[in-house]
């Protein structure tokens, strides 16, 4: 069996599912041979998991650091180009209707829309382009070239009115924005190889999932991640643009 993709890099790699992510897929039986783990501290207390991974300190607001990310991937891997980039990156926030404030808004879209969505795989883009070339293959699967955005379904429209008491305005309205991104990049780059997919991970126990109710998160880590790397191993042409949880089944818009 092959490995999910020869290179990955994973974003806001310190912690969370981005940590376990890391983790999963340098522990796996068939392991990509080259791994690339960004966060904005990479010397942090949990920053380090291997001296056979490349650290890269690269922040999703910050141009400049994606740009050092990228020259800094791109030197380790020569020619090759990117295989899969797992943006999981982003901010979250509780607020609602009565709290929130237009400076929190605008920051929880420079983070989860402009930095971590658009920025990020502009920059990353040319080295995606070289992989999907360079495979040599038809269709798309996570082994030539794709983005996945960790999303939520907290960001469905469709779902909206079934979560009334998680407001969370500023979280929820960035990362619908984001999947209309997904939803654009898919149409634009698929004759160029590259897929792209919205992924909901789950409610799951992390800092960030749990941040305001603490304990009460049904899903652990470890298994979110482990369905979504299961997930990303069924992906094709078919599933491109689309929107899925980390079991795999297909979520409302």
């Amino acid at each position: 069996m092959a490995a999910l993709a020869r290179s990955v890099l994973v974003t806001g790699s310190n912690r969370g599912i981005g940590l376990e992510l890391v983790r999963q897929l340098a522990a796996s039986p068939w392991p990509p041979q080259h791994i690339f783990a960004t966060c904005r501290d990479p010397e942090g207390p949990r920053g380090k998991l291997s001296s056979t991974l490349l650290f890269t300190p690269a922040d999703a607001v910050n141009l400049p650091s994606i740009r050092g990310a990228v020259r800094a991937v791109g030197s380790h891997l020569k020619d090759q180009g990117l295989n899969l980039l797992i943006n999981n990156a982003g901010v979250s926030s509780h607020a609602t209707l009565r709290s929130l404030d237009s400076r929190e808004m605008l920051s929880a879209f420079t983070t989860n829309v402009v930095g971590a969505s658009v920025s990020l795989r502009q920059e990353f883009l040319p080295l995606l382009e070289k992989a999907a070339k360079g495979m040599g293959k038809e269709g798309l699967s996570c082994s030539r070239a794709t983005v996945i955005n960790i999303s939520t379904k907290l960001g469905s429209i469709g779902l909206c009115l079934r979560v009334p008491e998680a407001p969370m305005y500023l979280y929820r309205a960035s990362k619908a924005a984001q999947n209309m991104v997904t939803r654009c990049m898919a149409a634009e780059l698929q004759d160029k190889g590259i897929l792209c997919v919205a992924i909901h991970p789950g409610w799951v126990k992390t800092d960030m999932g749990t941040e305001k109710v603490l304990g009460c998160a049904p899903l652990m880590v470890e298994h979110s991640v482990q369905g979504i790397l299961t997930v990303l191993a069924s992906l094709s042409q078919d599933t491109s643009g689309a929107f899925l949880d980390w079991e795999g089944n297909t979520l409302p818009w």
